[in-house]
């Protein structure tokens, strides 16, 4: 199958700055770029948003509020409480991240760095790691108690332990893998049904009309999973976050 034919083309990375280094490749990719991009496009949101700030906010200032307030409430004080508003930094530049990863990369002739697993994964074990660490400088060996239910008689706790600890492990698999997966799944779909438009419409027009229907319904239906898994993966983080500080 042709490059220009297959859905998963959209998926490749190729490097737009070839630069290598003792044999290793470090070159400046798509991938690099639509993350610089969304990088950029959050600090110019945020620049814009606070250089004018008003008592009446303007619409420049009215996003970020309100994405301020949804980071803030929903995620962080619904799941963690207060003591998770020191944490807020970096749950409200992770789900900006994924969300403005998850949207560019439904424009046009771009590139979802989000549907890459080694990005995904990356995010997610980054995110383990930091939430262990603070687990175990919170509460020292205490934070073991994690992974022992509380009120099971003792003789079911050599069963349930090694569960607990493995469930505890495989949230950076879990985490990464439900977004990289969602996105995967729904770019692909969009391009197999664009590609049924150009051989029906050469026969006849009408049937051609299915398939630019279909995929306009998946468009806006990406956009809402977009939303979506940007959600998802920051209040998982945020309840990753709730067990170790609160040992849950």
């Amino acid at each position: 199958m042709a490059a220009r034919e297959n859905p998963l083309a959209q998926f490749i990375i190729r490097p737009l700055v070839p630069i290598h280094i003792g044999g290793v490749d470090i070159s400046f990719t798509n991938s690099a770029l639509l993350m610089v991009i969304a990088g950029l496009v959050l600090t110019v949101l945020m620049l814009a948003a606070s250089r004018r700030a008003a008592l009446v906010p303007g619409r420049w200032q009215s996003l970020p509020e309100m994405l301020y307030e949804f980071v803030a409430k929903s995620l962080i004080d619904d799941n963690i409480g207060p003591e998770g508003q020191r944490y807020f930094p970096f749950v409200f530049t992770l789900f900006m991240f994924v969300l403005l990863g998850n949207l560019l990369g439904l424009i046009p002739y771009s590139f979802t760095f989000t549907s890459h697993i080694i990005v995904t994964f990356g995010m997610a074990i980054f995110i383990f790691i930091a939430v262990t660490l603070i687990g175990i400088a919170r509460h020292g060996f205490r934070f073991l108690t994690l992974f022992v239910p509380h009120g099971v008689p003792k003789p079911l706790l050599i069963l349930l332990v090694p569960i607990e600890v493995l469930s505890y492990c495989i949230r950076p698999l879990t985490l990464s893998i439900r977004l990289f997966a969602n996105m995967l799944a729904g770019h692909t779909m969009l391009v197999i049904f664009a590609g049924f438009v150009v051989p029906l419409a050469s026969f006849y027009l009408v049937p051609a009309l299915f398939p630019i229907l279909i995929d306009v319904l998946l468009y806006f239906l990406e956009l809402l999973v977009a939303v979506l898994q940007a959600f998802v993966f920051a209040i998982l983080t945020c309840l990753y976050l709730n067990d170790a500080i609160h040992l849950h």
